[in-house]
Order: structure tokens, then C-alpha cells, then sequence
């Protein structure tokens, strides 16, 4: 059976290593492919990103080398979802090789605009109290200044471009077939919202939901990764 790449981008504020242990379920045929950015785990000593499109050209400038010649496929998650999609549209841009399929997880299109607050421009309380709340970081963490620190520092980071960013009118319909995941409690990803994502592909778009909030991938890997498991043997 022929190897498919997979490449996982992470959400504001997270690494991801989040990925990692989905390496224990994945078919033997997907290689997992983690797209870490910068000013965090392996990438701590390098700069945050200024803004969406500088993330797009480093994520580009890491791994355009390994999709030459072979199949790959894309999932990431809220913030992860967003670049995930401006990624694409550059790689169409440059009549680069496109992904088998793409999975958007916990973020609706980006046509659909913010409501409610900025996150970057809340207290660094209130910003941590927020990642808290959502379940993007455990509480116990709130003990080590060193490690409530860093995380305040990343959130802002990428709250930054991503709400600088804002939303993209422009709906450009992939030649790709689309997943989109999201949790059934998630305040940030209703299901309405979530439909939209249908007007981004002219081939198919299927929908999954999970028990849980915003991070529901969070305690669902291994229904997540089954799901992706049976796509990507589907587009074998």
C-alpha cells in the first residue's frame, strides 16, 4: 500500500505534539507529519509569526520538499484550519500539488466573520482565565508562573494574526474532498457556521461531530484518527 503523508497544524496557543499519539493508531500507510510553528516545543528559540501569510511561506518552505513525490493529506485544528486553508490557496496559486483530502477541525470558513470579543486585546488574565475555560489549558498549570508566562505569550501571539487576519470573503472552491470536524458543544464552531465549509470544495464534504467542546479532539483520538483512517484508504 502506498504512503500518504499527513501533516497536522495545531491551534492558537498549542504545539503539535498534541498530535503525537495518534502515530499509535493511524494506519500503517499514513505518516504522520507534525507542522510545529514557531516560539514553542522543538521550535521555542525562533520568533512568533507576524502574520497569517508569513505562515503560510514557512509552513510552505518545510514541507513543499516532501510533497513532491508523494500523496499528502492536511488536518488542523481552529487556528490550524485557517492556515491550513490559505495554504492551499497558495499552493494553487503556484500550481503546486494539492492534498488528496484536507480535514478542517473546530473553525468555521473563513468567510464567516468574528463575533465577540479579541482575545489579544484582553488582560493577561483574562487571556489565560479564556484559554482556561475553553479547555485549551489545564488549570493545574495556573501554579507555574514560568509556564502561565509562556503560554500568555504564545495565546497573544497567535490571537495577534489570527484576529488581524479576520475573515476572507473570498470563497475559492477546491478540487479536493473536504472533512470537517467539530465538537457539538463548541461555542466557537456552532453547526451552522460549520456548513459553510461546503461551499469551499467542488467535490464532497462530509461532516463529523463529537461529544464534547472546542477541544474535543483533545480526548477523541482514536475515533478521530479511525475516521481519518477510512478516508484516506478511500482515496488510496
Amino acid at each position: 500500500m502506498r504512503e500518504i503523508k499527513l501533516f497536522c497544524l495545531p491551534y492558537a496557543g498549542g504545539s503539535a505534539d498534541i498530535y503525537a499519539r495518534w502515530k499509535n493508531y493511524l494506519s500503517s500507510s499514513i505518516k504522520l507529519c507534525l507542522v510545529e510553528f514557531p516560539g514553542r516545543a522543538k521550535r521555542t528559540r525562533d520568533p512568533f509569526y507576524k502574520s497569517i501569510k508569513e505562515a503560510v511561506e514557512d509552513i510552505l518552505s518545510h514541507v513543499e520538499c516532501e510533497i513532491q513525490d508523494s500523496e499528502y493529506a492536511v488536518f488542523g485544528h481552529s487556528m490550524g484550519s485557517v492556515i491550513t486553508y490559505e495554504m492551499i490557496c497558495r499552493l494553487s496559486e503556484k500550481g503546486a500539488k494539492l492534498p488528496k483530502h484536507v480535514f478542517f477541525s473546530g473553525r468555521y470558513p473563513p468567510c464567516v466573520k468574528k463575533q465577540g470579543k479579541n482575545m489579544h486585546l484582553l488582560t493577561d488574565n483574562e487571556l489565560i482565565q479564556q484559554a482556561v475555560s475553553l479547555g485549551g489549558i489545564p488549570e493545574k498549570i495556573l501554579k507555574y508562573t514560568r509556564l502561565v508566562e509562556n503560554a500568555i505569550n504564545t495565546l497573544r501571539a497567535d490571537y495577534t494574526i489570527l484576529e488581524e487576519y479576520g475573515h476572507n470573503p473570498e470563497i475559492y472552491k477546491f478540487d479536493i474532498d473536504i472533512s470537517v470536524l467539530f465538537g457539538v458543544n463548541d461555542q466557537l464552531s456552532a453547526a451552522e457556521g460549520m456548513k459553510g465549509w461546503e461551499q469551499y470544495t467542488k467535490k464532497s464534504c462530509t461532516f463529523y461531530t463529537f461529544d464534547g467542546g472546542h477541544f474535543y479532539l483533545h480526548d477523541r483520538a482514536k475515533e478521530i484518527v479511525k475516521i481519518i483512517n477510512n478516508t484516506l484508504a478511500v482515496t488510496e
